[in-house]
Order: structure tokens, then sequence, then C-alpha cells
């Protein structure tokens, strides 16, 4: 997420151009992609009363994008549901790193009462979309009644970032009634391109598990501390509680911004050696500025007596009704029921905090008649064409890996006027494959399930998982099939995984198979067990592992370290052009010097072999009748004349 990184211009308008011709003209900029006009503001419900569309400096003598800097305390919401984008705009404002590339150039943007001409009427903003940078232009003029501002506005009365921030955001949804109802993760991502995770505090547990409250703090911890930005909410139990007060002064179906979590000390430290009693603690702000936790640490309630003025002055504590408040962990964790967390990825090379391997992949989900060329499949509910979705191979190289996934689809709020702005539900599904796999797969039977995230209607689906090392298919969907529409497919491994697209469905004919011969069979192995192996050192121990060969092909599992009876998850798949050469597994001993032979078995894999599990004897070098050797190998190999089949 670089500062400098370019910007697509949205609708091809661009800002330097736009403002030159204005600044050349004498005018002032009028923005005909985005009129001052009612389809402007709504689609569907009009606004209370005449709407009159005024430019700033006739709304004060003095008008500035920021008053004394920006900061979270200088947004108020409306007359718009739209608390989400609020309280992402105010997660925005912690993070001057982050809201200088939605809010670029400030200096040159702003007004300059001494030079009111260089002022053309116009800002630009840069989102975040679907994985590049776009940068929406837009004329300064903002729906008000009477001679106030309708929609999100700063305390300053002279203050104007968040209107026009809203008017651009506006802009990119089609109106600004298409904002009304929505997600604060949704409008993180789109303003910093984080990754965003949804947590269910219920299903967590975290309201009646101390443990699981701590590893949460300490999660939560680590990502504000690597600028990352947190936002929850109370999901409301019924349509009439939506917007309604808990008797803790909360109110569910609404979102909160985080603005600090932190450890915070209780009275005084006596001595060098006494130590003073520590409380999680977490910050929240109401985007209304004002309702606020009436619980244990609001603001005027006694236990603050127990924290010195230090400690309060440090914590920055005002007793006002401003929206924002204090409150434990643990409150925090029974109140509300929903949290989104959206990670700032550190992919930086010079870092001292971890960093991550990240590879992006964009994709369609696109109908066609022809089952080859169909890619919108569903899920896998849809056993007959579920696998006609796109298809993405990468590996795990660690023996485990923490893998995180983040499917994102389109946003479709622009087509709220139509009626069609919902989110799909989406998901993905990952299947341990065979190593050496390049082309599609074709049969679910013969494949692992490894993780299924969870299908949703939200615009992001995320997922964190350790995975085993090898090779992986992460196929992503929508819920149903013949559903159309973009996405950004994004992994984070710990190390390269070569995240791929997998396109062909067979090997292509090349001009060496006039000499060898065209692939005539697709067989797939899997070594399950290598068992009753000869010890290989004074301690009894076998380091095994197993090379699979197939003509000039040749797959090695791992090294299974003193391992008498090892169990292997090896498998590969061979598209095999002399159907009568057997294909060779090989047992053999890893050591310092040099790798000593344990035995091998000859597998002819013909499509008219038993299916299932096979035990055999390992022998030595030869063909089928060589000699026995100590231990058996158990496999399972599946063959077809059919290259599309496995």
């Amino acid at each position: 997420m670089c500062s400098t990184a370019p910007a697509k211009a949205f609708k091809n308008q661009k800002y330097q151009e736009l403002k030159q011709q204005c600044l050349e003209e004498g005018r002032l900029f009028e923005d005909p992609e985005f009129p001052a006009i009612d389809e402007s503001i709504f689609y569907s419900t009009p606004p209370p009363g005449r709407i009159e569309w005024k430019r700033p400096k006739e709304l004060c003598e003095d008008p500035h994008l920021f008053v004394n800097g920006i900061s979270s305390h200088d947004l108020h919401q409306g007359k718009l549901g739209n608390c989400w984008f609020v309280a992402a705009c105010a997660c925005l404002a912690l993070r001057g790193n982050l809201w200088r590339k939605v809010i670029p150039n400030v200096k040159e943007q702003d007004w300059d009462r001494k030079r009111p001409e260089k002022h053309a009427g116009m800002f630009h903003f840069r989102f975040w979309c679907l994985g590049e940078w776009t940068d929406v232009v837009i004329d300064d003029r903002l729906p008000t009644l009477n001679n106030e501002l309708v929609f999100c506005h700063s305390n300053d009365r002279n203050e104007f970032w968040s209107a026009l921030l809203e008017k651009a955001y506006a802009k990119m949804a089609g109106c600004y009634e298409a904002l009304d109802g929505g997600s604060t993760a949704e409008a993180i991502v789109d303003f910093t391109g984080a990754v965003a995770e949804s947590i269910d505090m219920a299903e967590g547990k975290y309201s009646r598990d101390i443990i699981e409250q701590a590893k949460l703090f300490e999660d939560l911890l680590k990502v504000q501390r690597r600028g990352g930005l947190i936002s929850c909410y109370i999901k409301p139990t019924s349509s009439r509680d939506f917007e309604g007060q808990t008797t803790m002064g909360l109110i569910m179906g609404h979102a909160y911004s985080v603005t600090s979590i932190l450890m915070m000390s209780l009275g005084k430290k006596l001595t060098t050696f006494t130590k003073t009693k520590k409380l999680f603690m977490i910050r929240l702000r109401n985007p209304w500025g004002q309702k606020e936790w009436n619980g244990a640490w609001s603001d005027a309630s006694e236990e603050w007596k127990n924290v010195s003025q230090a400690e309060r002055k440090k914590l920055g504590l005002t007793v006002e009704n401003d929206g924002e408040f204090w409150m434990t962990f643990e409150d925090w964790c029974k109140n509300f029921t929903d949290v989104d967390i959206c990670r700032i990825v550190n992919t930086s090379l010079c870092s001292i905090h971890k960093t991550w391997e990240k590879k992006t992949m964009r994709g369609k989900w696109t109908k066609n008649a022809d089952p080859w060329l169909n890619r919108a499949g569903g899920c896998s509910n849809n056993k007959g064409i579920f696998l006609q979705n796109p298809q993405y191979v990468f590996d795990v190289k660690k023996v485990e890996d923490k893998v995180m996934i983040s499917l994102q689809q389109s946003d479709r709020r622009i087509h709220k006027k139509e009626g069609m702005g919902d989110n799909v539900v989406i998901g993905f599904e990952i299947f341990k494959v065979e190593d050496n796999r390049e082309y599609r797969m074709h049969a679910l039977k013969i494949q692992e399930k490894v993780a299924t995230s969870t299908y949703i209607d939200n615009r992001m689906v995320f997922l964190k998982v350790v995975l085993k090392q090898g090779r992986y298919v992460l196929i992503p969907t929508t819920f149903s099939p013949n559903i159309e529409t973009e996405f950004i497919l994004r992994l984070f491994t710990d190390v390269p995984s070569k995240l791929r697209e997998l396109k062909l469905h067979k090997p292509r004919l090349a001009c060496l198979d006039i000499f060898c011969g065209v692939p005539r069979r697709v067989s797939q192995v899997k070594i399950h067990v290598v068992e009753g192996l000869p010890s290989q050192d004074s301690r009894g121990g076998v380091n095994p592992y197993v090379i699979i060969t197939c003509e000039n092909e040749k797959v090695q599992s791992p090294v299974q370290r003193g391992a008498v009876n090892a169990v292997f998850n090896t498998q590969a798949i061979f598209y095999r052009r002399n159907v009568q050469k057997p294909i060779i597994i090989q047992v053999w001993h890893s050591r310092l010097s040099s790798h000593r032979f344990l035995g091998q078995v000859l597998m002819a894999a013909s499509p008219g072999d038993p299916a299932g599990l096979q035990k055999l004897r390992l022998r030595g070098r030869g063909g089928r009748e060589a000699d026995e050797m100590p231990g058996h190998i158990t496999v399972n190999a599946l063959s077809s004349d059919d290259l599309a089949e496995l």
C-alpha cells in the first residue's frame, strides 16, 4: 500500500487536468458525473425537506479541510443510516499514514485565504477498490437544510473533510441513500486495503471464557499496535430493537469505532518491588457524538478514583458527553456481539515485526453453457458443477504454516437504484492435492478437504488456518450457481506460496509429443503408511522418505524422522505416455553422509486395478520378482484413460 502508487481515475475524471481547466477559465467546478440534483441524494426515500446544495464558502467565512488537525472527535453522523461509514472515518482519523492516502495533498487541496483564486471548488479522494487505488473527483457543493449540512459533518462549522469524503464515497455508490446500511469493515478496507476479519463474540465464547478473552485482548492489542483498525456493534434481536438503547446506554445495531486498547495501572506503586494491579481496558466512540456507556468506568463513574492523575492524563480522560468512553475489556466482551478487525498486513522486507508473503489474484465467476468453460458452479452442495468454479493452486513449503486468506467480491451498492445492490453469498474451500498437480481438479472424492470458510453475504470472507507442508487447491465460489461477479483473492503465508490459477484441464499437445508420444493415461498415487522398516542406527530409528517415479518425473515426500512405522500424506499425479512402464515407489533412509535404499514396489496402475488401499511388500531393485526386503507400504492408486477425469 504505497502512498505514491498510481491511482485509476474514477469515470476517467483526472483531478489535475480538470482543476487546471477550471482555473484557466476562472470558474468553479460543477461535476457532471455527480450533479447537484435529488437523484444524487436518494432513489426511494426523499430527504425531510427541500435540499439546497451549497459550497463551504456559502456556509462559513473561512472553510478548511481540517481545523486543528484531524481527529475521531470531528465526526457527527447526520440524517443518514451510515453510522458504519462514520465509525470507519473515526478509525481512519487515528492513523495519519492511512488517511493521507485517502485524502492526498491536503495542503494543495485546502482553501487558501491569501490566494483564493487558486481554489477551483473541487477535491479528490482515493479509495481501494477491489485491489487497486481509485481517485474520485467531486465538486464541493454539499446538501443542506436550513443552511445546515444534512449528512456527515464536523464539530467545527468551518471543517469539511468528513462531509467531502462522504460525498466522494456516495458518488462511488451512486447516491447518498445507497450508503444507508453497510459494514464498517467494508469502509475501512475501501480506505486502506486492509484484510478484514469478522468475529462472532457468542460463537467464540468470549463473553464467559476468561482465557478466550485474554487471547482476544492480546490479538486486538497487536492489531492496534501494528496500525490496524477495529470496530464493533450489538446485533439487535429483532427489527424493533434496531437503534434501541440498552439499560447500559449502548445502541443496538449501531457501529462503534475502537479508539484505544491498553492495560491500565490501578493505584500507586509503593516500592520498587510492589506491583500495581492491571486492568484490560478498551475505549470506544459513538458516531453520534453522544449516548455513552453508563456502566463501570464510564466518564463520571466512581472507579476512576482508583486511577492516579498521571495515569488519567496519559489516557486523555475527558468527562464530557462527546460519544467517547472507556469500559473494561470483560464488559466489552459481554455487551458487544460482533467485532470487525481490519489488519494492515505487514509485507515489508525491512521490519522488526512479522512480515507476510502476499499473493493476489483477480478473478470472475462467469456463466457458460459449455461445462469446460463455465466458472459459476456454486458451492459444494452443487456436486455436479462445483469443480467448474475458478481453481487456484498454492504451496506450503514449511512443515506447518499459518495461512490467511481474504476473498472479496466487487461492491454492488451502485446497483441499489435498480434493486440489486445486495452482496452475493460467497465463500471458499481448500483441498490437499497431489504435490505435482498442474491441471484443474475433476474429482472431489479423491481429494482431502482441509478447510472451508463461512459462506456469508459480506463483501469479504476471511479465514486463518494452519496447513501442513504440501500443495493445495483453493476454490472460491458463490453459494448459488450461475451468479456472475468479480472477486479478488489474497493469500498471506510465511514463505512464498506461488499462488496461481489452474486454467488447463489436461496437458496441451506439444511438438515433443511427436517423438515421445502423447499422454494416454492419468494416474494418481497416494502413499499412506510405510511400516516394519529395519532400524538404521544404534537407537533403533529410521528416517524414511519415499520417491514416486513415473517415466521421467519424480515426486519426493518430506523425511519422517525416527519412524520405523511412518505415516505419509504424499500424493502424486502423472500423465503417462508409456502405459506399459510401471510406476516405481521407493523407500529411502535419510542420513548426513549418504542415503540408504530400503526397498521399492512397482505398480502397473491400470484403470482396471482393484480400488482401495493396497498393502505391498517392499522388494529390492529389479523386477516384480526381486528379493523381498523388510517392511510394507500401503498405497492407493487410481487411473483413467480419460485425462480429464481425475
